[in-house]
């Protein structure tokens, strides 16, 4: 069944794209180029910038006096969407753009959710994506439920920057300490609290007892909650409960809980956050100021996004008659134009060689006629030389000379040749405030082209060569930045296909319940038009001459459906009436079916723009639908270097070796199958099928916590019931469907020479182990890792075991072997299962064991040390009739953002 609940209907909320280019430096202790973007469906409301200044302003003296009165924030950037009025205080933004934005302040991304959180699925120490804050949540008094929005916000940006993780577990509470007390998942372990289950309230009154313990766990019972004392002496830890008062520290070595079962233990090695955010560049390049004055207060600057601006600026040098390259240019620019740039933009064009021509000055793209007045001036002829500074500085002048400004502006840079002259427009290209988006086609494209687009913040594209449908995948990704996904085209299809002579060739295409309109199917080829039958699902038929040709003849035809294009499968034939063979692509792109409704996106990038042949790089793909992701997928990874050696990865969102949490949407996989030096480019297929994906409704990690209340005086201060999702509703289907899209481009260097590599990967970390006791054996589950990282099999495992954390932490090998002469690894990926008695441990009632894996592959070479598991062993004592404490509470009933008030009696 496809997705059709009111909840989602509710949703007016965008994702962004993938790859990250914040504006954000340290500078002589201050951050400055902090882009806060306000959401453009969030209805104008002066109250809300009010808002957000006053968190910021709060939250740098609270972010000085946390670090050691080492950073502050200086300049901050609140950049205003076009859907708000223009007013003379607003100004016009550089760079800063709402997809690259650090903090986004959107709607919710549940009809009720308003809880902060930051969008986090590096590893530990990796900068998060964005912040997202929900205009609800900067208006309404959150303080009893959350505590000031600027302590809020130093506790997200600790995400987002430094790349630590939260200190408590909403799903694993409680664990048993080393001293065989039930203890609540927190850091540090001196903040106070009492753990109570609250029964349910009759009238005026509640009734509330001591947890129990569970009878297979030996914790407390699934209801049972930690509410703490508001007065504390402990000053930490900001990753825990900022909301307290007293804290204003981050965990230290010191007071670190390193047993707590919390994703900071996971993700870190048991490392503190404060150890962590120690090790970042920030802390690297800022020692504490002098002096005991507080930092000066923030400078903030209100930029009003513009209407779109994009310039391509084409490559018709004499090499882009190689390989078709081109037609292909041409079929990608006809489609960029036609299908995926949205309605309303400002669009131009150059053409260069060892000159440029600019041959349309921006032209508002409202219908058929505007774009067909670019096509119509797209190369048909290849030759001189190359000079990609002329491009760009005929691109300046188009955009100049149509009366707007190149900053914010986005400039389209396709080449295939080299330029020894490129570095002499840098500086000329920084002073415009330009983005430039680069395109390599082929592997003597200038090396100069990522500084491009480094520098300005723009997403870098590689194709190869001969790949026939790379450059249609890299324009279907240069969306708008603006946050209006339901504008924006999604790509359903783009598939290269080398059909024989005489031959046919058949394929199929769902068309989901999110999208419909404005759909396209396109075919291109290299020799003849092929002949084309296409059948949407109620048997419609579409035959070749519904696909139309342009007025040049670049070898391409489209078909744009009617209307609202039918839900389900489409299924297309094509016949090469050519008698030799050909290749043949299909493309197919579609939009939102309506404004409210969100299509499911798909967005990829690797973990880093450049890597050594000795570090691995991970690949990310998430798949959503607004900001509620899609579980269930599959998702594919495609990596093709220079030569076109392609790699093909399955992606997994398992919660284990590369990715870091499982089923949120992000599915992820170690890259390590370097092939030589050079370029690679990033495409990602997701697919769903037999109603096996799902969306889910379920809490986020990495969120500032939900306080449920406090103890003051002796008096439990409850705060209003955090909307909850029951079981039946924290996930749906999602019909079939298909999404590809571009990742960009990295570069890999210090590949040795062909002949000397050696497998410099050890198997990968196993994150998920687990351990019970059943009667007097523990069993042990964990997902395996590869013999590389989590690639293939590895040869071994060593698991240890100890009644001292400490021990396995510091002495893994001092530690007890458990017997593994029976346990052959299976292949990464796989779910292992492997039970032992914890012999010669004298086992008794409370006894708790601890237990770790390393993984061996070739050579040797080891894994790092698992997470740690606990097994104890516990016998429940004999039923008894436990009273309640009849502590009956009255309750003074309260609005939203206001405290509902126990007081015991």
């Amino acid at each position: 069944m496809a997705l059709n609940l009111p909840v989602v209907l509710l949703l007016v909320l965008y994702p962004l794209p993938g790859v990250k280019s914040s504006l954000v430096q340290l500078n002589n202790n201050g951050y400055d180029g902090i882009v806060i973007a306000i959401n453009p469906s969030v209805a104008e409301n002066k109250q809300l910038i009010k808002e957000i200044k006053e968190m910021v302003t709060e939250a740098s003296t609270y972010l000085f006096q946390a670090t050691e009165r080492r950073i502050y924030f200086r300049n901050v950037s609140i950049l205003i969407p076009m859907t708000w009025k223009s007013k003379s205080e607003y100004l016009m933004p550089k760079r800063e753009s709402y997809d690259q934005a650090d903090i986004i302040v959107a709607n919710p991304y549940l009809k009720y959710g308003d809880d902060p959180y930051t969008l986090q699925y590096g590893q530990c120490g990796d900068k998060g994506q964005y912040i997202h804050f929900t205009p609800n949540f900067l208006l309404t008094n959150n303080l009893p439920i959350y505590g000031s929005r600027g302590r809020v916000f130093v506790h997200e940006w600790a995400h987002l920057r430094w790349g630590v993780f939260d200190e408590y577990n909403m799903d694993q509470p409680f664990y048993i300490s080393s001293k065989k007390t039930i203890e609540a998942t927190r850091c540090s372990t001196h903040m106070t609290g009492k753990n109570v289950v609250f029964k349910q309230c009759q009238g005026n009154s509640c009734i509330t007892r001591p947890c129990r313990r569970d009878s297979q766990t030996g914790l407390y019972e699934a209801n049972c909650t930690f509410i703490p004392e508001k007065s504390q002496s402990a000053r930490e830890s900001i990753m825990f409960m900022q909301s307290l008062n007293s804290v204003t520290e981050f965990c230290t070595e010191k007071t670190h809980n390193t047993e707590a079962p919390n994703l900071q233990n996971k993700m870190c090695n048991h490392r503190s956050t404060w150890d962590v955010i120690k090790d970042s560049d920030d802390f690297r390049n800022a020692s504490p100021m002098e002096g005991k004055n507080p930092p000066p207060p923030p400078t903030f600057s209100l930029l009003r996004t513009k209407q779109r601006v994009v310039c391509l600026v084409l490559d018709k040098s004499g090499s882009m008659s190689t390989d078709d390259r081109l037609f292909r240019m041409n079929q990608a620019a006809e489609l960029y134009l036609i299908q995926i740039i949205e309605m309303g933009s400002l669009v131009g064009m150059v053409t260069f060689d060892s000159l440029a021509t600019i041959q349309n000055y921006l032209t508002k793209i409202t219908n058929d006629t505007a774009y067909r007045s670019i096509t119509a001036n797209l190369p048909q002829v290849a030759e001189g030389g190359t000079s990609i500074c002329r491009g760009l500085t005929a691109a300046f002048q188009a955009i100049i000379q149509s009366n707007q400004s190149t900053s914010a502006s986005e400039i389209v840079l396709l080449t295939d040749g080299e330029d020894d002259q490129i570095s002499s427009c840098f500086e000329d290209v920084k002073q415009s405030g330009a983005i430039i988006h680069t395109i390599a086609l082929g592997n003597s494209a200038a090396k100069e082209l990522k500084n491009l687009s480094d520098m300005t913040g723009g997403h870098r594209f590689f194709v190869a060569s001969k790949d026939i449908s790379g450059l249609m995948n890299v324009f279907s990704s240069i969306s708008s930045r603006s946050g209006s996904i339901t504008q924006q085209a999604v790509q359903l299809e783009s598939k290269a296909l080398s059909i024989m002579g005489g031959k046919w060739i058949n394929g199929t295409v769902p068309v989901d319940s999110t999208i419909g309109n404005d759909t396209f199917f396109v075919v291109t080829w290299t020799i003849q038009k092929p002949e084309i039958l296409l059948q949407d699902p109620k048997g419609k038929i579409y035959e070749t001459s519904a696909f139309k040709g342009g007025p040049l003849n670049i070898r391409a035809a489209r078909l744009r459906i009617p209307g609202i294009a039918e839900t389900g499968t489409w299924i297309y034939s094509l016949l090469n009436k050519h008698i030799k063979s050909q290749m043949v692509t299909v493309t197919v792109t579609s939009r939102a079916k309506s404004p409210t409704l969100l299509p499911v996106t798909a967005t990829a990038h690797m973990s880093r723009n450049t890597a050594n042949y000795t570090s691995p790089m991970i690949v990310y793909a998430r798949i959503s639908q607004g900001f509620l992701p899609v579980l269930g997928a599959n998702v594919t990874a495609f990596i093709e270097n220079e030569d076109g050696h392609q790699v093909m990865l399955e992606l997994w969102d398992n919660g284990a070796g590369a990715d870091t949490v499982k089923n949120d949407g992000v599915y992820s996989r170690y890259f390590t199958d370097y092939h030589e030096n050079g370029r690679y480019s990033l495409k990602v297929r997701a697919q769903a099928r037999e109603n096996m994906a799902r969306i889910s409704f379920r809490q986020r990690q990495n969120q500032a916590l939900y306080v449920p209340g406090y103890i003051e005086n002796g008096t439990i201060i409850l705060n209003p019931p955090r909307p909850e999702i029951k079981d039946e509703r924290a996930e749906a289907e999602v019909g079939d469907f298909n999404r590809e899209t571009s990742g960009g481009s990295f570069i890999i260097s210090g590949i040795p020479p062909f002949g000397d590599q050696t497998s410099v990967f050890p198997p990968g970390k196993i994150t998920d182990l687990t351990a019970q006791f059943k009667e007097d054996l523990i069993q042990l589950s964990w997902t395996a890792p590869g013999n590389t990282l989590d690639k293939g099999t590895a040869n071994c495992y060593s698991i240890r075991i100890s009644k001292y954390l400490l021990e396995l932490q510091e002495h893994f090998d001092n530690a007890s072997v458990v017997n593994t002469s029976i346990l052959k690894p299976k292949e990464a990926g796989s779910t292992e299962n492997f039970e032992f008695k914890p012999e010669p441990f004298k086992i008794e009632n409370g006894t708790i064991f601890y237990i770790a894996i390393r993984a061996i592959g070739e050579a040797n070479l080891t894994s790092e040390l698992s997470n740690i598991a606990q097994a104890t062993k516990y016998i429940p004592p004999q039923e008894t009739s436990v009273p309640d404490l009849g502590t009956k509470i009255s309750i003074s009933l309260a609005i939203l953002g206001l405290a509902v008030v126990l007081s015991i009696f």
